[in-house]
């Protein structure tokens, strides 16, 4: 056998060696990258953030999608690919605290071709006014294509009945509309929304609804929709809430 032979077998040999090694590393990789599937329909794709997601590449955020449409962070997985159009960033909470990153990522999502909006984590025990102000002073004025202010409603506090809910809910609504000349959102899981907020609230205000592992919210009218906490996305490490918004309102 000539020293030829010897060392193409030799290689072949450390090739199958590698690639037994490699595919079923690769594989595993594949398979256990998936997070929750994105919902059917002709939507726009954007996610929220917080303090939790301390790394963003915003130059290469993308929705990666396999062949049964669930949202993977492997290029190597993904059948399909969509822009990340929109992002929400937490800015504050209740009468003083502001969300440790907010500032670098309001920065770094205004630098990028991504419409950013600002949201406020609503405190039904604390003065509504107040937590305007703070909102207020965090975010600064907003650029023409930033997204309207949100306010997030979660909680109630105990003995705090619905009546006085809505009441600190429409004043704090209030003064971000006075202030900013632009109608807010609300924020509202499907289900806070029917025990604790107003027909008025839902007929005056847009609804950014929180409804997860159902085809659509039973709500018609939503603006956005925020349908997984269990996304990936390209850019970001680990899971992310995800959301989808109607083109249309992106148009205005």
């Amino acid at each position: 056998m000539s020293i030829l032979s010897t060392v193409l077998i030799a290689v072949s040999i450390i090739i199958a060696l590698a690639l037994c090694i490699s595919i079923p590393y690769i594989n595993n990789r594949v398979k256990t990258e998936k997070g929750a599937a994105i919902p059917s329909g002709n939507y726009l794709y954007g996610i929220d953030i917080s303090k939790y997601q301390k790394r963003i590449v915003w130059d290469s955020l993308m929705v990666l999608t396999d062949r049964n449409g669930n949202t993977v962070s492997s290029k190597m997985a993904a059948m399909d690919m969509k822009p990340v159009s929109f992002v929400f960033i937490k800015a504050t909470e209740g009468l003083s605290h502001r969300d440790i990153h907010f500032q670098k990522h309001w920065k770094d999502a205004g630098e990028s071709n991504i419409r950013r909006g600002a949201y406020h984590f609503f405190r039904s025990s604390k003065d509504p006014h107040k937590q305007a102000e703070n909102f207020i002073s965090c975010v600064g004025e907003l650029r023409y294509r930033d997204l309207p202010p949100v306010l997030d409603v979660e909680t109630i506090h105990k003995g705090c009945t619905d009546k006085e809910l809505n009441t600190k809910i429409k004043a704090f609504l209030g003064d971000i509309e006075r202030h900013y000349g632009r109608k807010p959102i609300i924020y509202v899981s499907e289900s806070f929304m029917g025990d604790h907020l107003s027909a008025e609230l839902k007929k005056n205000y847009p609804v950014w609804v929180a409804h997860y592992d159902v085809p659509s919210p039973q709500m018609s009218d939503w603006t956005f929709w925020q349908f997984t906490d269990s996304g990936l996305v390209y850019g970001i490490e680990g899971p992310v809430d995800m959301d989808v918004c109607r083109v249309e309102f992106l148009k205005k």
